[in-house]
């Protein structure tokens, strides 16, 4: 019915229209061949849907729709487009607000051209779009119109903007698999609303609204956006949950060892962000379940006294991974890391085909008293299980003193909670998954720890606090530090701490600090 309506009320003022559209195309060639400017000047039909869409985002009425009535110049070079542009205004009075340069800044599908509304003959809005002949080609055809011949003797600009689009969609199909996945981000990059930020070295980036931080990180490249740990903002640190602002100035700060979080994937608008950390992430599991898998199937072999650097080395791994349809000895450990292979099966046909006499059954009390040995340099005792990979949960970050407990998990071993997390609640649900574990002798290394300050707005106060934390022997891995309008300020600390005592050794030194009002412990970001 809306179509029906709009077409109905566009072909009653078809005739008006273009007799309108010839009337603005003889004075603005007038005026181009006055100003001594090239140009083609053509009149530019509205479409239905556009009509429409702009009657509903603008709540106005189809008589009030500005550009009903639109005007295009295609001009030879970028020059001559804004002299255009300055001929119009001379000629007409422009609507204030109605500018949008698209030359300079071009959207995200290379889309250039100058918008212009003014206040045309007779006193009516008309729209005014100019652009070069290279420009209205890819307008009217896409990305795809452009193509740059390589000739013999000139090599391809590798900085060639115009084919960076292309680039990443290569880059996107090679890592999504799913096609609706590669469609949800093509429409990621088209059909939001833009930001426009600046490097340090003023170089214009354009990106969706509600970008933070981690988008920026990304566009410049991959490995800076995994070791994103903050960002200054206008020469101010900020949260990675910032929302970016047009004009905003933005520097990206990293640490060499550190790397995404799942989390991020909330905080990301953009394709390329979300689809490298999903990349890293899958990397990171995969990596994780082959090394537990291994862990599964060396205990499940020394039960059998079959050992699996002899079997890896003469080839019979590969033989039997082949066997079960993996490609080899790798993703059958992922698949057994991710509990889709039972090792004990696994080993069974090993014996059978084989013929590796099964081993007697070692001692219960000998598989009680082993310990489970941790990459970061602690222990955790897991009664009745040994060889089991674990990971500390970082919802929690439990450290050496707090009181913890285990649970059992598909693809990542056993996951290291403090009894006092939020998360224990949900996991308690499932008492089967739950293990007790407790705190081993205790060994060189430390964890990541959050902690949280709250204080007054005062100059030299950061330095106090992090003089404090300092003189704990702590290493600091992170800060982030946001003030208020009530003239307070938020210190986010990411330190590297031995035990608990430590921990709190730390909070009690800036707990001691003039103008501190508050110190928690958080996660670690």
């Amino acid at each position: 019915m809306s179509y029906k309506d709009i077409e109905h009320k566009v072909a009653q003022t078809r005739k008006q229209r273009l007799q309108a559209v010839e009337e603005v195309k003889k004075l603005i060639t007038a005026e181009l061949i006055k100003a001594d400017l090239p140009g083609e000047v053509v009149g530019r039909p509205k479409h239905y849907y556009s009509i429409y869409h702009k009657m509903q985002d603008k709540g106005i009425q189809f008589d009030d729709v500005m550009d009903l009535l639109g005007v295009r110049i295609i001009t030879d070079s970028v020059q001559h487009c804004y002299a255009a542009l300055g001929a119009i205004h001379s000629l007409w009075t422009p609507i204030p607000g109605e500018f949008d340069d698209y030359v300079a800044m071009p959207k995200h599908n290379m889309y250039q051209s100058l918008h212009t509304a003014v206040i045309g003959p007779q006193g009516k809005p008309l729209e005014v779009q100019i652009r070069t002949t290279e420009m209205h080609r890819i307008a009217e055809r896409g990305i795809a119109a452009h193509w740059k011949y390589k000739e013999k003797n000139k090599p391809a600009d590798k900085h060639d903007k115009q084919l960076l689009w292309l680039q990443q969609l290569l880059e996107w199909q090679q890592n999504l698999k799913d096609p609706r996945e590669f469609l949800r981000s093509i429409k990621t990059d088209l059909f939001t609303a833009e930001v426009y930020v600046f490097t340090p070295k003023g170089e214009v980036k354009s990106f969706p609204q509600g970008a933070t931080p981690i988008d920026f990180a990304y566009s410049i490249h991959t490995d800076v956006g995994h070791q994103c740990v903050g960002a200054k903002v206008n020469g101010r640190i900020v949260s990675l949950k910032y929302e970016l602002k047009n004009g905003d100035i933005i520097e990206i700060l990293t640490l060499a060892k550190h790397t995404p979080s799942r989390d991020w994937l909330k905080l990301v608008k953009t394709s390329r962000a979300i689809n490298c950390i999903r990349h890293w992430l899958k990397v990171e599991q995969r990596q994780r379940s082959i090394t537990l898998g291994k862990e599964i199937c060396e205990k499940e072999m020394r039960r059998n006294s079959i050992n699996l650097g002899k079997l890896e080395k003469t080839g019979k791994m590969l033989e039997l991974a082949k066997q079960l349809s993996f490609q080899n000895v790798g993703e059958l450990m992922a698949a057994i890391g991710y509990g889709k292979v039972s090792a004990r099966q696994m080993v069974s046909r090993l014996v059978q085909t084989q013929s590796v006499p099964p081993a007697k059954d070692k001692s219960k009390f000998k598989q009680m008293m082993r310990k489970l040995t941790l990459p970061a340099g602690r222990r955790v005792k897991i009664e009745g299980l040994d060889d089991l990979l674990i990971n500390f949960a970082k919802c929690c970050n439990p450290v050496m003193g707090d009181k913890i407990i285990g649970f059992i998990t598909r693809g990542r071993g056993v996951s290291i909670h403090r009894v006092n997390c939020s998360n224990v609640i949900s996991l308690s649900a499932d008492p089967e998954r739950q293990i007790e574990v407790e705190w081993g002798p205790k060994l060189e290394g430390t964890q990541p720890v959050g902690i949280a300050v709250l204080s007054g707005d005062r100059p030299g106060l950061l330095a106090e606090i992090t003089e404090a934390i300092s003189k704990t022997t702590a290493n600091i891995l992170t800060a982030n530090i946001h003030t208020t309008e009530e003239k307070q300020a938020t210190h986010q600390f990411v330190v590297e701490v031995n035990d608990l005592k430590h921990l709190n050794k730390i909070i009690k030194s800036i707990k001691q600090i003039k103008d501190v009002l508050k110190v928690e412990r958080v996660r670690a970001a």
